[in-house]
């Protein structure tokens, strides 16, 4: 467990330092108009591959080790098609995309369905540190040109678009590769069969991660119609910046997944999920409290002149970056454990309370109001999830709270860790 959860968080340590570049990058040559644009092109994209994982997504992972690569590989791929097409007809009816940018939004997320689709099969035999490698090359080529393109012809929104074709392009062609180098046993079998079980697996969870992604991101639809589009540009900085204390977390949360799933004994699973979930909170509030004592000034320097008023905005968010890493745990266990309908439920919960304050908190207070819905939307989505974890499991409140004894804890459970390295090293 611990050399998973090492590689994926340095792994994203790097992800998250490329991404926060390319933000710095866009706020001095594109200002905060040119920020709010790339955040809502970058979620229409997200809303996109909602459709496309519900055959596409997570239950690759699932799935791919019972029925084979080559049974899944091409419903995937044609439900993928079939999203960018429903896709491409959504963008004339709803403001999916910004203006002028509705065919790149479809054809970036079409890349990216394709990127999911390989990445999940790797995932699913177990090449974790091969979708590791490949998800930083994407964000470092991204990165790269994007630099290059600011410096030619005058910065533009293009660039932004440009960069990410070759970024995106380059990731279809080579997890493509290492995808279709492998078996592909029963490539064209039952393919009907394979897509009803793909659907059926990821159906529920994209239906949740739906409701997060509008729990997430609903406030920002909310300030490009009340404050405007520079504005939403200084709050997608300060989100991409609090969202970065969900590194850890998240990486822990994703290999708790994977180890609740094989784990039988519920003992060790719920004693495995109430120390992480500790460390994931203490994580999240240390970040936090980095980002509030940080100066304006320096946010200002990195991410442009026109990028002010961050440390109101993150103080306000700082309850909710706590609760939404202690989440990632949370909902991991649910999911690992057969229970993913909860995550459902509180994603939903977390959505009733933006959009009931969202609305009168954004035109009342502005950022400040987005700031203090979202804190109140994770707060809401991370209490329902601790109360259906103490009626599943024999723990009291208390024990979610640190105390000397985890200490000690931590130290068995790396014992048996290393010793169970040590036998498996040994030869026979």
């Amino acid at each position: 467990m611990i050399r998973p959860v090492i590689g994926t968080v340095g792994a994203r340590v790097i992800i998250t330092l490329a991404n926060l570049l390319l933000v710095a990058l866009a706020g001095r040559h594109l200002g905060a108009e040119g920020l709010g644009t790339i955040s809502l092109l970058v979620l229409g994209v997200a809303f996109i591959l909602i459709l496309a994982h519900v055959v596409g997504g997570g239950g690759l992972v699932y799935l791919v080790p019972r029925l084979g690569v080559g049974a899944t590989l091409l419903p995937a791929y044609a439900w993928a098609m079939l999203s960018a097409l429903v896709a491409l007809a959504a963008t004339s009816l709803l403001p999916l995309a910004p203006e002028g940018l509705a065919l790149h939004l479809v054809l970036l997320a079409f890349l990216q369905a394709l990127n999911s689709i390989h990445l999940n099969i790797l995932v699913g035999r177990e090449r974790i540190g091969l979708q590791n490698t490949i998800l930083v090359a994407q964000s470092v080529v991204q990165l790269i040109l994007f630099a290059l393109l600011l410096t030619h012809d005058g910065a533009t929104i293009m660039d932004y678009v440009a960069a990410s074709y070759g970024a995106y392009g380059m990731t279809v062609a080579l997890s493509g590769w290492s995808v279709w180098r492998g078996p592909l046993n029963g490539l064209l079998d039952r393919p009907g069969g394979s897509f009803r079980a793909l659907a059926r697996q990821g159906g529920i969870g994209q239906l949740a991660n739906l409701f997060q992604l509008f729990n997430y991101r609903a406030a920002y639809y909310f300030i490009e119609a009340l404050r405007g589009t520079a504005a939403l540009g200084v709050y997608s900085v300060a989100m991409q910046l609090a969202e970065g204390s969900w590194l850890v977390p998240r990486s822990i949360g994703g290999v708790l997944y994977s180890k609740v799933s094989n784990l039988e004994e519920q003992r060790r699973q719920i004693q495995l999920t109430v120390i992480l979930f500790k460390v994931a909170v203490i994580i999240g509030l240390v970040c936090s409290l980095v980002l509030i004592v940080l100066p304006d000034a320096l946010y200002g320097l990195i991410f442009g002149p026109e990028i002010q008023g961050l440390r109101p905005i993150l103080l306000l968010i700082g309850p909710g970056l706590v609760a939404m890493s202690g989440s990632q745990v949370l909902s991991h266990y649910l999911s690992g454990s057969g229970r993913i309908h909860h995550n459902l439920i509180g994603s939903g919960l977390g959505l009733l309370v933006t959009l009931a304050a969202g609305w009168p908190l954004i035109g009342t207070y502005g950022l400040s109001g987005a700031a203090l819905t979202a804190s109140l939307a994770y707060s809401a989505g991370l209490t329902y999830q601790i109360i259906i974890f103490l009626r599943l499991a024999p723990v009291r409140i208390a024990e979610l709270f640190p105390h000397r004894d985890d200490v000690r804890k931590a130290r068995s459970l790396w014992h048996i860790h290393r010793s169970k390295r040590a036998q498996a090293d040994t030869p026979l």
